[in-house]
């Protein structure tokens, strides 16, 4: 049983009954902003400062940064271009290259050190809103400091989830607000940024239920504004392919048989890291579970349905959990409007710190997947020439974009043609766990179009072409076993 807050706490509580808003206390609102924005851009760009150390920090941006170029070079998303992955981040990777050319990440970079940005000014607006001005300015700096607390190629690199969390913010604060069709656009851009982006859906839900009267205009708004750009996305892509890479293509990547032990360590060491960057967090929302109800039961949905999110597939890559922040942060914020000032202090001198480890680990911590990388990159640019196409058969599809070389597959990934995904080892890896009618693409593929040079980088994985008798077949009949580059096996072409 909940203890009865203090009188104290009480008044303060009731003011935060949903369907109930303090009004924004101090300077007039262009005021307020001109005089946040400038900090928390700073802020968002020192918290990102790890990110440009590096020209990649995971596969995920060196499999986008490949996409972009088959696709700046005439190719079709979903039909010669694939990944399990909705199309809006493909496509920015695409517009990025072609106006600051595609040998760097860099605009990319400062692309989410904007939407880091956003993200905040989004949180800071609706904490404003709802607790005043003092909120506002805690929710913005709150969360740009723990943003950055997971391992650095989670929390630096610019991938799915840094772009998701505009639009997923955006689209609680544009419901809090009543803008029903505003709400619905934001969580067809979560959605179409990465799927699990449709979570935000659940606290719009929640605050359009509690108006009754507007509710039937309201809810068929929110609808059309979730409806019209996925639809319109669908049919520029194709819908059966759409439908069939955003959602019905993955259902053996959802499954961890085999590898339980491997991947719930994974999920509790990611929930660890994430615990110790929301070390200032954590705390207060504790505190007032136990001595009050803050009515923000639409935070608590969003938070709840993020964790959804982040379970689904059932891989826990640390970059999933960037989705728990956002409700996270105004869960935060709100407790600490009800606890004493010197526990805003607090929080944000121990997220300070926390912050300043988190960005210490990104500056100094060695890459030794990106040396790796590296390395084999030189040896297949080296080896061939810029109109020979490549097979890189492993999970670093980054080498193709160092190397400056075409893929000679549409699948950049041993992954997508076997099921291996984030090191597991269980049964379920081989050619009939792949992504559904694979093989006799890639099959076809390789015949039509025989790469110069097929580089092995599985180093003893279950992928390894030994256990595919499709793909040694193709290596014994045609190629000769030649050089060994830091663990990988070179083929050349026989004869």
């Amino acid at each position: 049983m909940l203890a009865e807050p203090p009188p104290s706490l009480r008044s303060v509580t009731t003011s935060m009954l949903p369907g109930q808003r303090r009004r924004p206390a101090g300077p007039a609102p262009a005021s307020y902003w001109r005089r946040l924005l400038p900090v928390l851009a700073v802020l968002a760009l020192l918290t990102r400062i790890p990110s440009f150390r590096h020209p990649l920090w995971n596969p995920d941006e060196g499999y986008l940064a490949v996409q972009a170029r088959l696709l700046a070079s005439g190719g079709t998303l979903y039909a010669t271009v694939v990944d399990r992955k909705p199309p809006l981040l493909p496509w920015l990777y695409e517009a990025a290259f072609a106006l600051c050319g595609d040998g760097s990440l860099g605009p990319l970079r400062l692309a989410a050190v904007a939407a880091q940005l956003l993200t905040a000014l989004a949180l800071a607006s609706t904490a404003r809103r709802r607790w005043g001005d003092r909120a506002g300015r805690a929710a913005g700096v709150l969360y740009l400091l723990v943003s950055v607390g997971l391992n650095p190629e989670d929390a630096q690199a610019a991938t799915f989830e840094v772009f998701m969390l505009p639009f997923t913010a955006a689209a609680v604060r544009c419901a809090d607000r009543g803008q029903w069709a505003r709400a619905g656009l934001a969580v067809a851009g979560a959605c179409l940024t990465k799927q699990t982006g449709g979570a935000a859906l659940a606290p719009v839900l929640y605050l359009l239920w509690q108006q009754p009267r507007t509710r039937p205009t309201a809810l068929l708004r929110t609808g059309v504004g979730v409806a019209l750009p996925v639809v319109a996305v669908a049919l520029l892509t194709g819908p059966s392919r759409f439908l069939f890479w955003t959602v019905t293509g993955s259902s053996s990547y959802a499954s961890f048989a085999g590898s339980e032990l491997h991947v719930l360590a994974r999920a509790l060491t990611n929930a660890i890291i994430l615990a110790a960057g929301c070390a200032g967090l954590l705390p207060p929302v504790v505190r007032v579970l136990r001595i009050a109800r803050t009515g923000a039961a639409d935070l608590w949905l969003w938070l709840i349905a993020s964790s959804g999110a982040v379970l689904l597939g059932f891989h826990f890559f640390g970059h999933y959990y960037l989705q728990l922040i956002p409700p996270l942060v105004l869960l935060a914020t709100g407790a600490l409007q009800i606890l004493p000032p010197y526990r805003l202090t607090s929080a944000l001198l121990t997220s300070a710190c926390a912050c300043a480890l988190f960005l210490l680990w990104g500056l100094l911590a060695p890459r030794p997947d990106l040396a790796h990388t590296e390395r084999l990159a030189a040896a297949v640019e080296a080896r061939t020439g810029p109109a020979d196409r490549v097979l890189v058969w492993g999970i670093h599809p980054e080498t193709y974009w160092l190397a400056g070389r075409v893929p000679a597959s549409r699948y950049l990934t041993a992954g997508l043609l076997t099921n291996y995904s984030g090191g597991r080892d269980g049964p379920q890896v081989g050619e009939k766990y792949g992504v559904a009618g694979a093989w006799p693409v890639f099959r076809d593929e390789l015949a039509e179009h025989p790469p110069a040079l097929v580089v092995d980088d599985s180093r003893g994985l279950p992928f390894a072409p030994d256990h595919l008798p499709s793909l040694r077949r193709f290596l014994d009949a045609r190629y000769q076993r030649g050089a060994v580059v830091d663990g990988a096996v070179f083929y050349v072409r026989a004869g």
